[in-house]
């Protein structure tokens, strides 16, 4: 049972699924991302701070015309016309979007007194960090559970925030509870391959259809 009281909700509306990539790219990143959309990957945010464009572009070459609607392109936002992505991310709450920008933005919300506003102006955002993440040791959860709750109950946590940090198949469901309307997920799913000496990442794809079912 979750440790969370569960939100009034449609049981038929599925959360959303979204992977982030791992922050650093690696030789086999466009076949596996390649086969993450071949099973039903419906978005991809492409985030690899501090890395020059030129590897973004070669990544979004790689994967081809076909998967490039999916993307959600964090940083380097001329990749969005250039390949035709499907929107742009902005990192915080507050930075504003490119001169003239019309298409899709998320953002991301490192409190819960920035959700109101954020949401007014995006077509949803991440809530930042809902428990110790997998990727980054430092970057240890912000919230306590009765705060999540409060959020919750004041309706600023709804379909159209998602969580992130730390995100796996052993708290999907309470994300859930607290009305979220998607999860974000990143190391649950990169730590399962590791880039230096593996090439099977046949693990890595059958733990994101758990993943996938798991929200239905």
């Amino acid at each position: 049972m979750s440790k969370f009281a569960p939100q009034n909700r449609d049981e038929s509306e599925k959360m959303k699924l979204i992977v982030m990539t791992k922050p650093t790219f690696f030789v086999e990143e466009d076949k596996i991302l390649a086969n993450l959309f071949e099973e039903g990957l419906e978005n991809l945010h492409l985030y690899k701070p501090g890395a020059a464009p030129m590897f973004s572009e070669r990544l979004l070459t790689l994967l081809g015309d076909d998967y490039h609607s999916k993307i959600i392109v964090h940083g380097h936002f001329y990749l969005k016309d250039e390949y035709r992505l499907k929107g742009i991310h902005i990192d915080d709450a507050f930075t504003e979007p490119p001169t003239g920008y019309k298409g899709n933005l998320s953002r991301t919300c490192h409190a819960i007194s920035e959700l109101k506003e954020a949401k007014r102006h995006s077509n949803y955002v991440f809530l930042h960090s809902i428990y110790d993440s997998q990727t980054n040791p430092d970057e240890k959860q912000s919230f306590s559970r009765e705060e999540l709750m409060e959020a919750s109950r004041q309706g600023l946590i709804d379909k159209k925030v998602f969580a992130l940090g730390g995100m796996n198949l052993d708290n999907v469901r309470e994300a859930k509870d607290l009305g979220f309307g998607g999860i974000v997920i990143c190391g649950d799913l990169w730590n399962r391959f590791n880039i230096h000496n593996e090439i099977d990442y046949k693990e890595l794809l059958l733990h994101f259809e758990k993943l996938r079912k798991t929200i239905e």
